[in-house]
């Protein structure tokens, strides 16, 4: 069987639902034709970008991995900030897959997780889900008491800095977290 049949980031259950065997993936590990990035999770080096390397085999594991906090600012050009994990986002009481050396595992309220969820496109037909610039800042200022005020005062002025950015757009997504909502329009009405 072909690794091409093999999706970019693929779990060993999937490796065997095409027909290989896991002594067969073993030996690809072996020959460096793909690459382990967590418990039975693999990659094919040559069709993901690294920086999305982890995010996909989250995803791999569990579809509803979503990029969020300080590694969505950075994509979202809202923070200078080099992390040292993948801050990846799972819905409350969904279970981290395990063996992965690069991810920050965050849990995120199961009602509100799909808001502000976009469909990101990384290439070689894999699809990663990110939080929007809108929904990261809000979840800056949620969770201010551990990403640091800096961080979410930061990206607040850089968004509100472009073209087509408006605080309305910012507290409809925040309307649907009321502990952020008094803290993000005491920050606006300062720079504004």
């Amino acid at each position: 069987m072909s690794l091409i049949a093999l999706a970019s980031a693929f779990t060993l259950n999937d490796a065997r639902a095409v027909g290989l065997r896991k002594d067969q993936v073993y030996e690809m590990l072996d020959h460096g034709e793909i690459e382990r990035i967590g418990r039975g999770v693999y990659l094919r080096p040559d069709t993901v970008d690294p920086s999305w390397a982890t995010l996909a085999g989250a995803t791999a594991v569990q579809p509803t991995a979503t990029l969020c906090l300080t590694s969505a600012l950075v994509h979202h050009e809202l923070s200078d900030a080099i992390p040292f994990a993948t801050d990846i986002a799972l819905p409350r009481g969904t279970r981290a897959p395990a063996g992965f050396e690069h991810a920050a595992w965050h849990s995120f309220n199961p009602a509100t997780f799909l808001t502000g969820r976009d469909a990101l496109e990384v290439g070689d037909g894999l699809n990663l889900a990110i939080y929007s610039a809108e929904r990261t800042i809000v979840d800056c200022f949620r969770l201010m008491h551990q990403e640091g005020n800096d961080v979410a005062y930061t990206a607040l002025r850089r968004w509100l800095s472009r073209r087509g950015n408006s605080a309305s757009a910012l507290l409809r997504v925040a309307a649907s977290f009321p502990k952020a909502l008094p803290r993000l329009r005491l920050a606006l009405e300062a720079l504004l």
